[in-house]
């Protein structure tokens, strides 16, 4: 049986799947909830198969839907290198980066290398996404971004290029027993209540640190913003952890900082890009940009 995929079909499930039902990825795309659900079942019929079962008020994947699913995404990422590349060999846009940062560092570590990228490429046009980092790789992974700022440790999916790599530090209120030291052993924490940034690879980090010394850590909160953690320590619910430069950018609160003494605990940031993927022009000077600054700062 000969198959002929339709890309505009396939993009259409590929986002039923990515937003869980027809409703919700019909306004994504900006087209009508028949019309979605339309694409969708002439792909099934395309295919013989059912891709998609109903759960409730959501559309889960079947075992082929599982593997079209897949498939599409590289397939999607392909026809849209493709169209890149012939856009600029055609001079038809002075360049376009779509570049995703964390939510954690995007301030104070790429603020302004954004913006002295901006003074020195004016006419690029530059889309921003400001996501969690398994949020990051699947864009990236997707061919949704040219490039993501991400935390080790980094998918062998992709190619990489390191940002900078920081301490972490240990956020005290200034009343506490340890808050005039310079350093702390993770060890020396075990018996009071932690604040973990609500940060995938930063939870893995410390709570992976906690299992080699045999600790077993109270966790008094988890928050996505580093500023509420930092109150929150300042008000003595708890001890909180940042990368040093991320802790060292906010205000003073009330706060002591103390760095966490453990090898092992390191933030480690890095420029991912797809291993293999079509960078343009524009992704290719924000790297070179980077490194450039890197260098002066070094």
């Amino acid at each position: 049986m000969s198959i002929d995929l339709d890309l505009r079909r396939l993009r259409l499930f590929v986002e039923v799947v990515r937003q869980g039902g027809f409703s919700q990825a019909a306004k994504v795309v900006f087209a009508t909830q028949p019309t979605v659900s339309k694409a969708v079942k002439q792909l099934e019929d395309e295919l013989g198969m059912p891709l998609l079962v109903r759960v409730g008020q959501r559309s889960e994947l079947t075992t082929a839907g599982k593997a079209v699913y897949r498939r599409a995404l590289g397939l999607l990422t392909e026809s849209g290198d493709l169209i890149t590349e012939l856009d600029e060999l055609r001079g038809l846009k002075r360049g376009t980066l779509r570049i995703g940062f964390p939510r954690l560092g995007s301030s104070a570590l790429f603020a302004p290398l954004y913006v002295s990228y901006r003074r020195r490429y004016p006419d690029v046009e530059v889309d921003i996404a400001i996501q969690d980092s398994k949020d990051l790789e699947e864009l990236l992974r997707a061919g949704e971004l040219d490039i993501a700022a991400l935390a080790y440790p980094i998918s062998p999916d992709f190619d990489s290029q390191d940002v900078r790599t920081e301490p972490l530090v240990v956020l005290l209120p200034p009343d506490h027993a340890l808050a005039g030291r310079k350093s702390i052993k993770l060890a020396s924490l075990a018996n009071f209540p932690l604040i973990l940034f609500d940060e995938a690879k930063v939870n893995e980090m410390i709570l992976k640190a906690c299992a080699d010394e045999g600790i077993s850590p109270k966790i008094a909160a988890h928050s996505s913003q580093a500023d509420f953690i930092v109150e929150l320590v300042a008000a003595g619910f708890g001890i909180g952890f940042l990368p040093r430069m991320i802790a060292e950018s906010r205000p003073p609160r009330s706060v002591r900082h103390a760095l966490l003494d453990n090898a092992k605990c390191r933030w480690r940031v890095a420029l991912a890009w797809r291993r293999g993927g079509f960078l343009s022009h524009a992704a290719h000077a924000w790297l070179a940009h980077a490194r450039e600054d890197q260098v002066k700062k070094a």
